[in-house]
């Protein structure tokens, strides 16, 4: 007699969106958790006649993927708020980067670091992208939490909290790459700031690092009009064209932001099959101008989703950002069908996982990939009736759904509690940080 498998953990959702196959929904479908893996997806009597070591009913809950944050800062969190509905160029130059030259070392990035984590895991965020100072610290935060990221070691020509110089900057970011490449949750990038953040020579040497590496690059590109225009004053050319004229750009690459796009724009992401990133919040609350969304998508570029920095959204919801992302694609394209809801969660899951090289780990409930899982109770009056589970999740649902998160087969988030972080704690690490700041 066959003796029935056994597996760690049975979940038993009303609903549950593999992603791929796109456009689904499995109703009364069980999905099984082996190890840091998904097992099994298979109908709820089929499902129910294996062992398991746990078996968890989620009677009014849609099982999606892990949410994936494509581009943020994350220890920014200690900054949200503090220079609000101001335009970019005033923001960074007259607060943000003052307020980093003035306050940023290892604790506050371990701080904020930690606040932007238990944000992110209680709004369904598995994995999430950091582009900041003293990713090593980050790294560890990282490890200590049980979330899944890429950490960005930031390159600029110019001196940096913790960093001296762009070649200090390349130096350490390949002793980055050397001490993670085997850590089974932190994959390590480079981060160069803009094109206006970068000579040409540091550019070049750039490109010939990332040439001999298999490692990503993310960039904000095209955030602004302003950047285009002075872009083509000082070099005559666009800064997308400028960055790939210096071998920059790939299948790892990662533009973010890119609010000006024109159709040579698109050739060369289509070209060398580069992922774009989109804040819509941050680009809305900065009016820094509207990602063509629909163009891209239907051209066939892979568009992520990303939060940005707690200073210009003011939060890391990628569910909100989801919705915002969506309602934006079908005002600028004036098209109603633009973006729909199952697209707008493919941009959150399997599109950011393949931004960030992930998409053969995570991204989608497929069987063999990583058990980066995310439960969203749908039984609150704000979200019924329930006629479609994926329209509710994005146009009716905020962070307060999310019930249960799993990362790597690891349960990080129950009944809406952070089961490896202190919120107290954190909370008066935040207070502490803001009345230092405050205090000058």
């Amino acid at each position: 007699m066959n003796t029935p498998n056994r597996y760690d953990t049975l979940l038993l959702p009303r609903w549950l969106v593999p992603v791929e196959p796109a456009g689904v929904v499995l109703e009364d479908y069980g999905l099984a958790i082996a190890g840091d893996r998904i097992a099994l997806i298979a109908p709820r009597e089929q499902a129910l006649r294996h062992n398991y070591g746990q078996i968890l009913e989620l009677p009014d809950s849609l099982l999606i993927p892990g949410l994936v944050n494509a581009h943020g800062h994350a220890a920014m969190t200690l900054f949200r708020g503090m220079a609000d509905d101001l335009p970019l160029q005033t923001w960074l130059q007259e607060h943000i980067w003052p307020a980093e030259a003035r306050w940023v070392n290892e604790d506050f990035v371990r701080d904020g670091t930690d606040l932007a984590i238990a944000e992110q895991l209680l709004a369904g965020v598995t994995c999430y992208s950091d582009m900041y100072f003293y990713p090593e610290t980050a790294c560890q935060q990282v490890h200590h939490s049980g979330i899944r990221a890429q950490i960005c070691m930031p390159v600029a020509d110019f001196p940096m909290p913790g960093i001296r110089s762009a070649d200090d900057a390349m130096r350490r970011g390949l002793e980055l790459f050397d001490d993670f490449k085997q850590h089974p949750r932190i994959d390590i990038a480079f981060g160069p700031h803009a094109p206006y953040t970068l000579n040409d020579d540091n550019l070049r040497k750039l490109a010939t690092l990332l040439n001999q590496l298999d490692i990503n690059v993310q960039m904000h590109l095209h955030e602004t009009a302003h950047e285009v225009e002075e872009s083509l004053k000082l070099h005559g050319q666009r800064p997308l064209e400028r960055i790939a004229g210096h071998g920059l750009l790939g299948p790892n690459f990662q533009a973010v932001h890119m609010t000006q796009v024109e159709r040579s724009d698109i050739d060369l992401l289509l070209t060398h099959n580069c992922s774009l990133v989109h804040c819509p919040r941050s680009n809305l609350k900065l009016a820094s101008g509207f990602c063509p969304v629909e163009r891209l998508w239907q051209a066939g570029i892979n568009v992520a989703l990303g939060t940005d920095g707690a200073a210009s959204n003011n939060n890391l919801s990628l569910l909100e950002e989801m919705r915002t992302a969506a309602l934006l694609a079908k005002a600028v394209s004036r098209n109603a069908s633009a973006l729909n809801a199952h697209q707008a969660l493919r941009m959150a899951t399997l599109n950011g996982a393949r931004a960030l090289g992930l998409q053969e780990r995570t991204g989608s409930l497929e069987v063999g990939k990583l058990a980066d899982l995310v439960s969203i109770n749908l039984s609150a009056p704000a979200v019924q009736p329930v006629y479609d589970p994926v329209s509710q999740l994005v146009y009716a649902c905020s962070s307060d759904a999310v019930e249960h998160v799993w990362v790597g087969g690891k349960q990080l988030v129950a009944s809406r509690q952070l089961l490896r972080m202190d919120t107290a704690a954190l909370r008066a690490r935040a207070t502490e940080w803001c009345q230092r700041i405050q205090a000058g």
